[in-house]
């Protein structure tokens, strides 16, 4: 049946990574069911439009919605491939909580039957996926489940993490390579049947944890990066030299390639998932640790350089330019910039307005802090101090004859025309 048209798949979780697969899945011919808690996200979805900002989503979800290949439910149903891909956010002491996955494993379990293939894509700590099947084992004892039966198993459970980059994701979803990890190598096999239907890239077996570790890596391997690059700023900063012009001389080195700083560090996973292998091992991870801290640290860095510079002129206005994790998409997950202006809008109320083409209104981070949503050019007239917070093509375009009577403070060198002279008026600042 997984070769077949007529192959019925259900994705739990219409977000980020859930609503382009489905649709993605649905434009093979597949018939898929996306399943979500949010009236609001099925309503929508099933009207043929989208909830979320991705470069062509739009088009392929009113385009496979249409076709009737995709259709969205807040309750399951029987098919042949589930996939789940619900959040797996952190808590307290950033302790991994896995309870939104157990809770589609039990709704999986509910119309599981043999034949069937189950696919965790949530980015998980190690032994999720095996917390998944000794829940289905548990909820469903009529099935032989792999791993719980000497005999030959009647479903088959893996794990196979998304690998892409908003604003590309419709593109990397099927060009981008996968690590599919089976609870055993039949799983991980079944698995890889599914996922030749729509990947062009290589699809790669192993094992479900080494598969859930992969994922874990990678985003830690990044964030290990980038502390480094922010570090660095602040130790250019102490010592008086310009940071970018360091990494952009130390990068002419042949094997050197420095990331570029910021304000810290956002989005749903490389804010996250290094947590997670810290969790797991927390005697053996001091360098993702530290690597975590001095990112996190970076935040609250920019936010006491950023009230100095307002605090120092008092009859200005800010423009803080940016709230999404990263530049030219709306998504303001564990965002830096977004704790950056929200605790400046605390600090400094109705001086503060903020600019993010992505947004229509202000998160309710910014509630009852007077902060206003402004676009680029109001601000550009009426404010005078300017926080770059992210780095978004509009706020690159904007040139130096517009930004020379104001107070700078640019945490993404998107401006390297910026003067540094201490007798002007800009100030440049490595973030």
């Amino acid at each position: 049946m997984l070769g077949g048209t007529e192959l019925k798949v259900c994705v739990l979780g219409l977000g980020y990574i859930g609503l382009p697969t489905a649709a993605v899945i649905a434009r093979t011919g597949a018939q898929v069911l996306g399943v979500d808690v949010s009236p609001h996200v099925v309503d929508t979805v099933n009207s043929g439009r989208v909830h979320i900002e991705e470069v062509d989503l739009d088009g392929l979800v009113s385009g496979v919605v249409a076709r009737g290949s995709l259709r969205a439910s807040t309750q399951i149903e029987p098919a042949d491939v589930f996939v789940i891909a619900v959040p797996t956010p952190f808590g307290a002491d950033h302790v991994p909580d896995v309870g939104y996955v157990l809770k589609a494993a039990t709704a999986v379990a509910t119309v599981l039957k043999p034949g069937d293939t189950v696919i965790l894509e949530s980015t998980s700590p190690v032994g999720t996926t095996e917390q998944v099947r000794d829940f289905v084992a548990d909820l469903r004892p009529d099935l032989k489940v792999p791993g719980r039966t000497g005999e030959g198993a009647d479903v088959a459970i893996a794990y196979c993490p998304e690998r892409v980059l908003p604003g590309r994701i419709l593109v990397e979803l099927i060009d981008n390579d996968r690590v599919i990890g089976g609870i055993t190598p039949r799983c991980a096999r079944r698995a890889l049947q599914f996922y030749r239907r729509f990947v062009r890239g290589a699809c790669v077996t192993t094992t479900a944890r080494a598969a859930e570790m992969t994922k874990l890596t990678e985003n830690a391997f990044r964030d290990v990066n980038i502390a480094f690059a922010n570090e660095l700023s602040r130790v250019a900063e102490t010592l008086g030299v310009d940071v970018w012009e360091v990494i952009r001389l130390a990068n002419r080195h042949p094997r050197v390639n420095i990331l570029q700083p910021g304000p810290g560090v956002g989005g749903h996973c490389i804010a996250v998932d290094p947590w997670f292998l810290v969790h797991g091992a927390p005697d053996d991870t001091k360098l993702i640790r530290a690597a975590r801290e001095v990112n996190d640290a970076k935040c609250d860095h920019v936010i006491e350089h950023a009230s100095a510079l307002i605090a120092a002129h008092p009859g200005l206005t800010v423009a803080c330019l940016g709230l999404a994790f990263k530049a030219n998409i709306d998504d303001f997950r564990e965002s830096p910039a977004l704790k950056i202006a929200a605790a400046l809008a605390h600090r400094f109320g109705t001086r503060v307005r903020i600019v993010e083409p992505y947004a229509n209104v202000l998160p309710f981070a910014f509630d009852g802090t007077g902060a206003t949503l402004a676009d680029l050019d109001d601000a550009l007239e009426r404010t005078g101090i300017m926080i770059a917070l992210v780095d978004h093509d509009v706020f690159r375009s904007v040139p130096l004859e517009e930004r020379a009577d104001k107070y700078v403070y640019d945490t993404r060198g998107i401006w390297p025309d910026q003067p540094a002279a201490p007798d002007t008026r800009q100030v440049r600042l490595a973030g």
